[in-house]
Formats: C-alpha cells, sequence, structure tokens
C-alpha cells in the first residue's frame, strides 16, 4: 500500500471515538522517532516551572537516579500509548501514575499543564521536523487521548477543545516560566542524561546541540545561553535533512511503542516485567512535610 499506508488508514478513523488507535499508529508507525524526541522535549519544557522543578528537585530522584526517572515516565506513558489506557496494561499503568502523583501536593494547574505539553509539543515538533505534516485526525486524536488519560488521572478543569486547551497551555507558560535554581539543576542533570547516552568525546556537542531545541524563554527560565547561531542552523538542517530520508522508507509494519534501547533500567521491556514494577520509590524520609499530600480524613 505504499508509503501512505497508514495516514488512509487513519483517514478512515473517528477521530473523537477512535482516538486511541490513531495516537497508536501516529506514535508507533510513523513518527515513533519524533515523538520520543518531542516527549523528552516536553519533560524539559515542564522544568521550566519553579513549582514543578522545586518538587522534582527536592525528592533527589534527578540527582541520584535520572535514568531510572526517565525510564519510568517513558514506559508508562509508552503502556498507554500501546495497549490503551482502559486496557489491563493501562489500568496498571495509570495506577502507577496515580500513586506516585498521589504522595506529594501538586497543584491541578500544574498537572493540567504537564499533561498540555504531552499533547502540544509533539505537533509542534512534527509541524517543523516530521517526515510529513499531521492530519487534523491525528491532532483531534492526540487532544482526546490526553483528555481521557487526565480524567483517569484526576487532573480537574481540561480545557473542552483543542484550541481552548493549547490556550491555557501558552497563557501558563507566560504566567510561570521564569528562572530559578530547581530549574537550571532538573535541566543539568536531564540535559546530562541524554548527553551521557552517547561516547564521552562526543558529549559537549551533544549537550550543545540539546541547547538548539530549547526556544527563549526555557533557555531563560533554566539560565542557560542559546547555542552559536550557526550550531542551532546545522542542526535543524539535519532534523529536516532525516526527515527526508525517513519520507523515501517503506511504511513501518511493527510499531515502536516501548522499544527503546536507551531503556537501561528495565533490559528487554516489556518481556518478564508488568507496569506496576516501573515507578519512582517513596518519598525519602527526609524530605519537607509542606511537598507531601497530607492524609486524607
Amino acid at each position: 500500500m505504499g508509503r501512505s499506508r497508514w495516514t488512509r488508514r487513519i483517514l478512515e478513523l473517528d477521530p473523537v471515538r477512535d482516538h486511541a488507535e490513531i495516537y497508536r499508529i501516529s506514535a508507533g508507525y510513523e513518527f515513533p522517532w519524533d515523538y520520543q524526541r518531542a516527549l523528552e522535549l516536553a519533560l524539559l519544557r515542564t522544568y521550566c516551572v519553579p513549582s514543578i522543578s522545586a518538587l522534582l528537585d527536592a525528592t533527589g530522584e534527578f540527582r541520584d537516579r535520572p535514568q531510572r526517572r526517565y525510564d519510568d515516565t517513558a514506559l508508562l506513558m509508552t503502556e498507554l500509548a500501546a495497549h490503551g489506557y482502559d486496557s489491563v496494561r493501562g489500568r496498571e499503568a495509570l495506577r502507577v501514575i496515580n500513586r506516585a502523583h498521589g504522595r506529594y501536593a501538586i497543584g491541578n494547574d500544574d498537572m493540567l499543564y504537564v499533561l498540555s505539553t504531552f499533547i502540544y509539543v509533539p505537533i509542534d515538533w512534527i509541524e517543523r521536523y516530521g517526515w510529513r505534516r499531521l492530519t487534523g485526525h491525528e491532532r483531534v486524536a492526540a487532544y482526546e487521548f490526553y483528555r481521557a488519560v487526565g480524567r483517569r488521572m484526576g487532573i480537574r478543569d481540561i480545557p473542552d477543545g483543542f484550541a481552548e486547551f493549547r490556550r491555557f497551555k501558552l497563557d501558563y507558560e507566560a504566567a510561570t516560566f521564569r528562572y530559578s535554581e530547581s530549574n537550571h539543576r532538573i535541566a543539568r542533570y536531564t540535559i546530562g542524561l541524554f548527553a551521557g547516552w552517547f561516547p564521552a568525546p562526543l558529549r559537549p556537542a551533544v549537550r550543545l546541540g540539546l541547547r538548539t531545541m530549547l526556544d527563549a524563554p526555557m533557555l531563560a527560565a533554566f539560565g542557560l545561553q542559546p547555542a552559536p547561531r550557526w550550531v542551532s542552523g546545522a542542526a535543524r538542517a539535519g532534523l529536516r535533512a532525516w526527515a527526508l530520508v525517513v519520507r523515501l522508507l517503506p511504511a513501518r509494519r511493527r510499531s515502536r511503542l516501548g522499544v527503546d534501547p536507551r531503556n537501561r533500567t528495565y533490559p528487554g521491556y516489556p518481556q518478564g516485567y508488568r507496569p506496576s514494577d516501573l515507578g519512582a520509590p517513596p518519598p525519602p524520609a527526609d524530605l519537607d512535610p509542606s511537598w507531601l499530600r497530607p492524609p486524607g480524613p
């Protein structure tokens, strides 16, 4: 059926009713590399909000176990996309996510903002660097998918519409993005993690390259200097050249969801693992109690 095989299948589906299937195809078959890179950027973007980065900094997890925190997040979200949020594995993954978040006093708006980045950062990335533009079906399906996930996470007041939720995201960034020491530390740990996936001689170049992916508000919130213009131009040209190569490849036959050689914490996942094996340990004993959710009645 050629390169457009999956696009045709997506357009046969209803973006509201069949949003989980459309998202599974888009993320697993059409744009697996792009979704993975964009979701890494989405996580970095959330660290520009001091109330988010301060909690992550206080737990010490990103300082002590950044690879495990990355693997847990990536694999839990993959479980939802690959199997569906109402499947057996999907429900198990949601229980792990909700248990981890339920330990802490996290504001609803911060949760809502993180959810929004999972929708719009990949959309914006693929618009710039994808091998084709996203269809309207894929855009709506991504919104519907994460709205359904958000409701199952107990997130309140999810905006009722694709454009409305994007507006919330932009307004929240304008109101909350500002420099803080915790932003800087969490960004440093995370960028160090990404660079650590490469041989030591390449790591300075990787760190520099990562800065080309950060816009001006992110750089300011992290206290980082922009990369030289020629580096930014070269990085973007390389990504667009890669998209041209991917466009010439045949349609993918197997989903890439859950297949990540950078997963170091759970070798061979999902073989031999359940979603309940993932997730952060309980909060450290010396954590400031103000970060913890008060016990229920």
